[in-house]
């Protein structure tokens, strides 16, 4: 039974900064491409940022975020993580994490994922 938990959400200022974590359980976690999305009050869910599986990892940004938002994994720490610098007011949203089996060595930017978490809430104040 595959288990995604966020944490580290929360108020920050604008400018300010934030470090989302997701534990991932699912079976051999190496195997999976995983992301970070998020939905803000009255808008779709939208991918935020992926990192791709593999011993060399790639990683892929939306746009709105790039520059100011990192995306790594720790396989053995079965965790991933999504650094957050220069927040702003449009950052605020429930951010999750996701996880998807693939054998692809690419990042994937796409909503099809296979397992989600339940979401954290992140409010950049202006």
């Amino acid at each position: 039974q595959a288990r995604l938990v966020e944490s580290g959400g929360g108020l920050v200022q604008t400018g300010g900064s934030l470090t989302l974590s997701c534990e991932v359980s699912v079976p051999t976690l190496s195997n999976y491409v995983l992301a970070w999305f998020r939905q803000a009050p009255g808008k779709e869910r939208e991918v935020v940022a992926s990192v791709s599986r593999g011993s060399r990892t790639n990683t892929n940004y939306a746009d709105f975020v790039k520059g100011r938002f990192t995306i790594s994994r720790d396989n053995a720490k079965k965790t991933v993580y999504l650094q957050m610098d220069n927040l702003k007011p449009d950052d605020t949203a429930v951010y999750y994490c996701a996880a998807k089996f693939t054998f692809s060595s690419l990042p994937y930017m796409q909503p099809s994922y296979d397992y989600w978490g339940q979401g954290t809430q992140v409010t950049v104040s202006s």
